[in-house]
């Protein structure tokens, strides 16, 4: 670490077996989402007198929905033209392309066909969606982080990282001149991960004190204003994923992230608005 910036050149691969093959760190984080959130669910399903083998059916809908969802939404939301023109690539997901609001469509509705099956109260799973979806958010952060991914614009602020292996050069929006190359960055990935890292204590917190008291609905009301509205102002801070955004920023002034988290904000402001009309204490 130098007096103005922090040098990140930490190898993405854990463990390496070949040129194109081994176990990622970003796998890795991957995994513990899908492990830590099993384990607190286990203890929401116990409270409610759910049996394992539901939980271990709802883990398999969400894996589902988070890996269908997020690569579809990659694919339609960031490149839709190319994939509309080579659609097979769709299904090489080991090449990457990965989108968190293609996940977030992709498990509500992966619950919603979870809910019919199993005759359960939608509003009370999707509370519990929430708490260990922040959590989730956090390891996904950090294996961005590992990737030298999704990082921000250039910054002089002290914590700002050199992003070496991903070895960028950057140039002035305005005149196109070169700046330089690996200039330090806004670490974006560590602003999500910590803000989704506090949400998730907040809402355990919440749904461990007064889950029962509250109408279902509520916490994952507020867990999609307070985690979009996070994602919708740290974009400000982020480079472009595609080309065509930088279009739409010129135009919407907002990038694909934003205009996809605004729809997640409405939905959580309609939630709660309903809820103070209609809602019930769960029984």
């Amino acid at each position: 670490m130098s007096l103005i910036s922090i040098v990140w050149d930490v190898n993405p691969w854990l463990v390496k077996f070949s040129d194109s093959f081994g176990i990622r760190w970003y796998g890795v984080l991957f995994a513990c989402a899908f492990l830590f959130g099993y384990i607190i669910f286990n203890r929401f399903f116990k409270k409610e007198g759910f049996s394992t083998e539901k939980l271990d059916e709802l883990t398999l809908y969400i894996a589902l929905g988070t890996v269908i969802g997020a690569r579809l939404g990659h694919c339609l939301f960031y490149d839709a033209g190319y994939y509309l023109k080579n659609p097979l690539e769709i299904f090489q997901i080991w090449r990457g392309g990965l989108a968190s609001h293609g996940a977030s469509i992709g498990i509500l509705i992966a619950l919603y066909l979870y809910v019919r099956k199993n005759k359960m109260s939608f509003l009370w799973l999707i509370d519990r969606i929430g708490v260990v979806t922040a959590l989730g958010g956090f390891f996904i952060r950090m294996g961005n982080l590992m990737n030298s991914e999704i990082y921000g614009h250039p910054t002089k602020l002290p914590w700002g990282f050199q992003f070496i292996r991903d070895n960028k050069t950057f140039t002035d929006p305005q005149t196109g001149e070169i700046l330089g190359k690996n200039l330090p960055c806004h670490p974006t990935q560590l602003y999500e991960a910590f803000s989704y890292l506090v949400l998730f204590i907040i809402l355990f917190y919440v749904i461990r004190k007064y889950g029962d008291k509250l109408k279902d609905g509520i916490i994952f009301g507020w867990f999609l204003i307070a985690l979009f509205t996070s994602r919708f102002l740290i974009e400000y801070l982020k480079f472009e994923q595609s080309d065509f955004e930088i279009n739409m920023i010129s135009k919407l002034h907002m990038n694909m992230g934003q205009a996809l988290s605004i729809p997640f904000i409405l939905l959580g402001i309609i939630l709660l608005l309903w809820l103070r009309k209609h809602g019930k204490i769960h029984q």
